[in-house]
């Protein structure tokens, strides 16, 4: 399988390697660093790091008492793939995710190098290209009413090298006179900063850019490979092939450009999808992942630790996942490890791939310039957890951002065409099958009710119900008086009122067989 971790590895510096770990093509800017004169760097504006608070800058060291935790953060699998193995993604994937996904996060080692880098890809391919930061507080906010953190849309736009251009003087002027460059020394950096909580220190992060740094040249064998993310999520093991219409950052690849501690909050992905995230250039990532299994201890231990309750809207886990989703709420993993929640760690440098399971929270932050970019996928295995998502966010009442029970339908007829991929223990199966259950049981429950309401045979797509913002695509109820459409679990509450409405169903779906 190509497998490798890292433990008990060597502290290594920033931008150099063991010769195993890291293949020649992964190569690092820091070697730079350390060539430019220190006197030639600009004065820093106030959304830069700001050069007052670095205790190394006055030739003292860090207080890193306190910070032991992050030495005992085991490290996620590490995948070494042959070409071999590389030329089919979903197979590779299926390979390794039996004992991946267990850790939260991997790592996938690409032994394809781009040709093109992103440099060149987004300042000659892309004419034009630029784009706006936000701006991030370096420090830990203590949520409650009069504190929580936001990150705010900067006012300059950049473009690719002027970017590049201030974050690493930030990074210059910042370490100037260190010598220890490691990786395990910038984590400890960086959490000593965010305890601090030293008002005015900030750094910038444009998330979210719409654009792909692969390269569009015929010659270059990563764009040209099925890990190009440009088409990652629509060949044909992907359930979001078959979606209508493209969804930025799910089907269509995001850009993430950052500077030293430039952080993602702890997040769990939409729908609970997949996630790929490669790296094109620039410093390490570091990256901490949770597991799937561990969601709920994870949100009742960030419910307790972390926020106030007064601040959530939901005082349970929903309510915790709720504020979660805006992703600004960023704490040291070590309080998961004192409540006993498992909790991983990836370093991802430059040609290297980082794949989120479902249902995993994860966040890390930037060791200096990086570009990266990230899209969403699902294969088969991932339906009980995205029918797990849409019943979080009909109970939020939050409209979704992918018609669940459409895909749930389109996947299940493809292969009701094709029998021999009918298996009945397959997740998608037990899947249809369990959402079929669920969906005559309201039926049952709709029809014994003495409301009156005629039956239309004729499907609309997937609409959303005015209720709890559950998409239907099986079938849903109309309001004769006030047009309202609701889902059939909540179909009665219309007719209750109005006492007269239209139940519109798919035609025929009540005759899909399963064989389980």
């Amino acid at each position: 399988m190509g497998r490798r971790t890292a433990t008990n590895r060597k502290s290594t510096p920033v931008g150099k390697g063991d010769g195993h770990n890291v293949p020649e093509h992964v190569l690092t800017f820091y070697s730079e660093y350390r060539k430019k004169k220190i006197g030639c760097r600009r004065p820093f504006r106030s959304t830069a790091i700001n050069r007052k608070t670095s205790a190394i800058e006055k030739g003292d060291g860090y207080n890193f008492s306190g910070l032991e935790w992050t030495e005992k953060i085991p490290e996620c699998p590490v995948y070494y793939p042959s070409k071999k193995e590389f030329a089919n993604p979903f197979s590779y994937l299926q390979k390794i995710s039996p004992e991946a996904s267990k850790y939260g996060i991997c790592k996938i080692v690409s032994p394809l190098e781009a040709l093109n880098p992103a440099a060149n890809v987004l300042t000659k391919e892309k004419q034009g290209f630029n784009f706006h930061t936000y701006v991030q507080p370096l420090r830990l906010a203590k949520w409650d009413k009069n504190d929580q953190a936001t990150f705010f849309k900067g006012e300059r736009k950049y473009s690719y090298k002027s970017f590049k251009k201030m974050a690493d003087e930030a990074f210059i002027g910042r370490f100037s006179h260190s010598q220890d460059l490691s990786l395990e020394y910038l984590e400890k950096v960086f959490w000593y900063e965010m305890f601090l909580r030293k008002k005015g220190t900030s750094v910038e992060y444009a998330v979210n850019v719409e654009g792909s740094a692969f390269s569009r040249a015929p010659d270059d064998p990563l764009g040209k490979s099925k890990w190009n993310l440009k088409t990652f999520p629509k060949m044909p093991k992907s359930t979001l092939r078959l979606l209508e219409y493209p969804i930025p950052g799910i089907t269509d690849p995001m850009l993430y450009i950052g500077m030293l501690f430039s952080m993602f909050a702890w997040h769990v992905e939409d729908h609970y999808l997949y996630s790929m995230n490669y790296h094109h250039a620039g410093a390490p990532k570091t990256w901490y992942g949770v597991p799937g299994d561990a969601l709920l201890q994870f949100e009742k231990v960030v419910l307790d630790n972390v926020y106030s309750h007064n601040i959530l809207s939901i005082n349970n886990e929903d309510g915790a996942s709720k504020l979660l989703e805006q992703k600004t709420t960023m704490f040291p993993p070590n309080i998961l490890l004192q409540n006993n929640v498992p909790v991983y760690k990836a370093h991802q440098r430059p040609g290297e791939f980082v794949v989120t399971f479902p249902r995993a929270y994860h966040a890390g932050f930037n060791n200096g310039f990086g570009c990266g970019e990230a899209v969403n996928f699902a294969t088969d295995d991932w339906f009980p957890f995205g029918s797990e998502a849409a019943k979080r966010y009909a109970r939020l009442q939050q409209s979704p951002i992918l018609p669940f029970e459409e895909l749930l339908c389109k996947e299940m007829i493809r292969r009701l065409k094709k029998p021999a991929e009918l298996f009945s223990s397959c997740p998608i199966e037990v899947s249809f099958q369990n959402h079929l259950n669920q969906i005559n049981s309201a039926l049952w429950k709709f029809k014994k009710s003495r409301a009156w309401f005629n039956y239309s045979p004729r499907s609309q797509g997937s609409i959303l119900c005015s209720l709890c913002k559950r998409d239907c695509y099986l079938g849903f109820v109309e309001c004769s008086k006030c047009c309202r459409s609701n889902c059939l679990f909540h179909g009665v509450e219309i007719l209750k009122v109005h006492a007269e409405g239209v139940l519109h169903q798919l035609p025929n779906w009540r005759n899909v067989v399963v064989p389980i």
